[in-house]
């Protein structure tokens, strides 16, 4: 009995704490003024090179903005702007930007046969499994497993995201997710990169 007592109070206790960390969408724009120059006003960078955070999973968002913030990402140009965040300054900013929609993007039409081939069947001949079984058909990931939203990024930054799994680049030892993405990056040309990236990029649900 006491057992059950022990690891009902423990369960009281980590519902309670997880209720605490949630993030403030109003209150985290008020904090995104910071963030607008290179991320947009409302999330959607107009600068190919920084990502769109429109739309992006929360979860998602709350990490990367930690992992950059703790040194396990290297984004230079980010150091000194997440240094004095706080944790909840993290969840509120996170919130905030999982509210707004990412805005649309187009293609290349002469590369979406070769990346929608990629994205949705892989290349079993080379190892290289379906983009589709972690991100899913419409690119929306999968905020549970931690696989972000792609569809409508940015090509270039997708392009230069993928030539840093493909180097080898994770986010610490342990980072499931990171390692998951270099073997699968590794096995990718620079043609696969370009033509995936393009697709993403156009990669819309039908309403």
């Amino acid at each position: 009995m006491k057992s059950a007592l022990g690891a009902f109070a423990c369960l009281v206790l980590l519902t309670a704490n997880t209720a605490l960390a949630e993030g403030d969408a109003a209150a985290g724009e008020s904090k995104a003024a910071i963030c607008a120059a290179c991320h947009g006003l409302d999330g959607n960078s107009v600068v190919a090179m920084w990502p769109k955070l429109a739309g992006q999973h929360e979860q998602y968002l709350a990490r990367h903005i930690t992992l950059i913030k703790d040194g396990a990402r290297s984004v230079p140009e980010m150091i000194g702007i997440v240094a004095t965040l706080s944790d909840q300054d993290i969840l509120d900013l996170a919130a905030y930007y999982a509210s707004k929609t990412i805005s649309p993007g187009a293609a290349d039409e002469n590369l979406v046969a070769a990346g929608e081939s990629l994205y949705r069947a892989g290349n079993p001949e080379e190892g290289i499994p379906a983009c589709t079984s972690c991100h899913g058909p419409a690119g929306e990931g999968n905020p549970l497993a931690g696989y972000p939203w792609v569809a409508g990024q940015h090509a270039t930054y997708t392009e230069n995201m993928l030539k840093k799994y493909r180097d080898g680049q994770t986010w610490g030892a342990d980072d499931a997710n990171s390692t998951v993405m270099v073997g699968v990056a590794r096995r990718l040309t620079d043609e696969d990169i370009t033509a995936v990236s393009s697709y993403l990029q156009g990669l819309y649900r039908a309403d």
